[in-house]
């Protein structure tokens, strides 16, 4: 059944600094990954990601620009916040990978209910102050979100709406670890998303979060899966590696050979059987194909549920980020994101053995990253 609207904590949305912020650790970003029909019929389909995001830094460097962030974000007396920031973006059109499709920096406005520039009894919206749109929102009803992007590749407008409940349900988790650092996140995960590009008409599935980190930012694997039944998988393990001292974006690295994880978890909402399933005994390994992409060979077990998945990378998006850090050394962190194409599912339980074939589509993506941000 699809929910009439959104629900949870999406008040969260339009907050930021819940955590004292720290000067070169603090990165706070809003975050939609859109995986839309391909007029083919390709089965990873097409693949839209757009952010914005402030940092807590004098100085970054985002794919050879140098970004120098003018101060915290700042507050008025209603909560509206103002900040000095860049909205990024890349498009994966079934063949090809446009990156960055939007790489600006910008001010970025935060206004939201109770707001008296926002007209709205709930929700709010994040915007840039460009000549160009790049906006994301929520309706005052919150059963609809927004997403506007004006590009020199096209003009991208869609919204989205609930799917079911385990998907549309804003979901928030705060963590702190000492000092000072720790993690904030709110996600949707996922929601059924309609819209055009250039006035074309398109559909698709939706993720969202919006993350609040500061500690540095080891290595890790993280992936998603939207099944077409409402189901949905993901994956993460912030690992320990050889790569942590890597200087560039190179794909593949000698070194790349073995990961120590930090920490494992998984997520499956069943939508079948209505109920969901935590892991926290994950593994993640990578092949490469010819075509020089990952193939992710992910498993992940508890004590009634395992899922095996063979995930083909079909393209590859990335950041990379070079920060000043003390005593004049720069650390450095390369971000890759990997629309995904997948080949094989298995999904064993006592009753029943689900694979490939019980599903027409599966649409995700994955990320791994290395470098050491700092």
């Amino acid at each position: 059944m699809i929910p009439e609207k959104f629900t949870g904590d999406l008040s969260s949305l339009w907050k930021l600094q819940e955590l004292e912020p720290l000067h070169h650790l603090t990165w706070d970003w809003w975050w939609w990954l859109l995986m839309l029909d391909d007029e083919e019929g390709k089965s990873a389909g097409r693949q839209l990601m757009v952010l914005w995001s402030t940092k807590d830094n004098s100085s970054v460097t985002i794919n050879g620009h140098e970004w120098q962030p003018k101060g915290r974000p700042g507050f008025d007396e209603k909560g509206g916040i103002a900040m000095n920031g860049m909205v990024a973006a890349w498009w994966f059109d079934g063949e090809k990978m446009v990156e960055p499709l939007v790489l600006e920096e910008s001010r970025i406005i935060v206004i939201a209910e109770n707001h008296p520039q926002w007209k709205g009894g709930k929700g709010g919206i994040v915007a840039t102050t460009t000549e160009k749109e790049f906006s994301m929102g929520l309706n005052d009803k919150e059963d609809k979100f927004w997403l506007k992007l004006q590009t020199e590749h096209g003009e991208f407008d869609f919204e989205m709406r609930p799917w079911n409940r385990a998907m549309s349900t804003m979901k928030k988790a705060q963590a702190e670890y000492g000092s000072g650092m720790g993690y904030g996140i709110s996600r949707l995960h996922g929601a059924l998303c309609n819209g055009s590009i250039d006035g074309v008409k398109t559909q698709g599935t939706a993720y969202f979060q919006k993350v609040c980190v500061q500690a540095p930012s080891v290595p890790w694997f993280w992936g998603m899966l939207h099944l077409d039944d409402g189901s949905y998988i993901d994956w993460f393990l912030p690992h320990l590696a050889p790569t942590i001292t890597a200087r560039n974006s190179k794909p593949w690295k000698r070194r790349d050979l073995t990961h120590l994880a930090i920490s494992q978890a998984g997520l499956f909402h069943d939508a079948k059987n209505q109920k969901s399933e935590r892991f926290s005994k994950v593994q993640v390994e990578r092949t490469c194909s010819e075509e020089g992409l990952p193939i992710f060979h992910v498993r992940m077990w508890n004590a009634v549920c395992e899922i095996k998945i063979e995930a083909h990378a079909v393209s590859r998006a990335h950041w990379t980020f070079d920060q000043p850090t003390r005593g004049g050394l720069t650390s450095h962190l390369t971000y890759n994101e990997y629309p995904l194409d997948v080949k094989k599912i298995a999904i064993i339980e006592k009753k029943e053995t689900r694979n490939r074939s019980d599903w027409t589509t599966i649409r995700g993506n994955a990320e791994h990253s290395w470098g050491l941000l700092h």
